[in-house]
């Protein structure tokens, strides 16, 4: 059996028991988002409470606050009423482990292709200033209210503790 067709399952037995249905989408009910890792350790729900409804959450790899998250967020303070936003960085990211160019020369290695996207992967070697970057980013953007609250966080993987991270 595939993972696909394993969590197609999940969803079946899941879908079953569902009772949640009819939840206002916007605005979430702690009119916060958060932007976070893709990594499979985050579990975003259990280490930080939420529920169904609470909370938008955008994820990629080393939780950057790229044009596309940018995009989500314009849209998740401007029509859904968000008020805060979390940036989650993580110890033990994989972001921290390579350069970009690297990355771009084993791949055109591999593959004999250079794609015009992505232009960039945004790996890091210092996980609080990447953390300090994202929430500049976010601070400086036109169309993100100066009202809105920025703070950023590590998560230990080890611990299950955040550590809130100074601008």
């Amino acid at each position: 059996m595939s993972a696909i067709d394993k969590v197609l399952d999940s969803n079946q037995r899941y879908a079953d028991g569902f009772n949640q249905g009819g939840l206002p989408g916007n605005p979430t009910r702690l009119r916060l988002a958060v932007v976070t890792c893709m990594d499979s350790r985050l579990h975003l729900s259990k280490l930080l409470g939420l529920e169904l409804g609470d909370a938008h959450i955008i994820r990629n790899a080393g939780g950057i606050v790229t044009e596309d998250v940018l995009r989500s967020l314009v849209v998740s303070c401007q029509i859904a009423g968000t008020q805060e936003v979390m940036i989650i960085n993580h110890t033990e990211c994989a972001m921290l482990t390579f350069k970009d160019e690297e990355l771009a020369a084993k791949l055109r290695r591999e593959t004999g292709e250079a794609p015009v996207t992505p232009t960039r992967f945004y790996a890091f070697t210092d996980l609080e200033e990447n953390v300090r970057q994202q929430m500049r980013e976010l601070r400086s953007h036109p169309w993100i209210p100066e009202s809105i609250l920025v703070r950023g966080f590590i998560y230990n993987v080890d611990t299950g503790r955040l550590l809130e991270v100074s601008a």
